[in-house]
């Protein structure tokens, strides 16, 4: 079985060797300490959540801290091609699980999108605190993965903002019920044409657009194509909001060599 993996702020684990120990505190060392009820001698990871990781043994509990001894430190690297959910906003949570699914499978950011059909709307008032639930969210799945990495929640778009993104990204793929190529075409072609391939260290990012319950508007179809996206189909049947963007996470990670 693995060990538990608790997280500590990133870059706080940049000096740790074996031999040297560790003093977790705050909310990860209760509940560490109180929900885990870990004990002296128990094996433990810790990660930054920006790449590294330290498998150790526990050296003393406290009601507030959690002491760790590092057996080994290792640096996880981020993938070359990078995948990026940009996940509609939808009713139910559906969208906080599209996010929580697709951080359980290797998505590496997730941007919220307010799309025209959109029944949830994030207010201004309440932005912030949207946001940081899904941060949490996606967090709380990357502890669940064993992750080393924690991926970003960045800020919502619009959109004008999302077209901009589409602009930036090295490929947009808007998953649509009826794009002509599939999924895995379109990557593979992609892939081909060597725009997968880093250029100078220049990670790549691939943006798996998708729409609300009610789908994406032709018109947010058309003038995010005219910015750089490609429509492509991921299968045969209709999915859920709350299921399409994990079933690209999957796909794409094969057919790109992610895993």
């Amino acid at each position: 079985m693995s060990n538990p993996v608790f997280f500590t702020p990133a870059g706080s684990l940049d000096q740790q060797a074996p031999g040297t120990t560790f003093v977790l505190t705050g909310a990860e060392a209760r509940h560490a300490v109180t929900v885990k009820r870990l004990a002296v001698g128990e094996a433990v990871d810790l990660a930054d959540g920006a790449g590294t990781r330290i498998t150790g043994t526990v050296t003393d509990v406290a009601p507030q801290e959690l002491t760790v001894e590092c057996v080994e430190a290792s640096t996880e690297a981020r993938p070359e091609i990078r995948l990026v959910l940009v996940q509609a906003l939808a009713k139910g949570d559906r969208d906080e699980l599209a996010a929580e699914t697709a951080t359980e499978l290797g998505i590496d950011a997730v941007v919220p999108w307010q799309a025209e059909r959109s029944i949830v709307r994030w207010k201004p008032e309440r932005a912030a605190k949207a946001h940081a639930k899904w941060q949490s969210v996606v967090t709380a799945a990357a502890k669940q993965a064993r992750r080393a990495w924690i991926p970003e929640v960045r800020d919502a778009v619009d959109g004008g903002g999302l077209q901009a993104a589409v602009a930036a990204a090295d490929l947009a793929i808007i998953l649509h019920e009826d794009a002509v190529r599939p999924l895995r075409q379109v990557l593979e072609a992609w892939q081909g044409a060597g725009q997968g391939d880093g250029d100078g260290g220049k990670p790549r990012e691939v943006l798996l657009i998708v729409g609300p319950e009610g789908g994406i508007s032709p018109r947010e179809v058309t003038r995010l194509c005219d910015a750089g996206a490609v429509t492509a189909l991921l299968g045969h049947h209709v999915l859920r909001s709350s299921t399409a963007g994990p079933a690209a996470t999957v796909l794409a990670s094969d057919i790109l060599g992610r895993w």
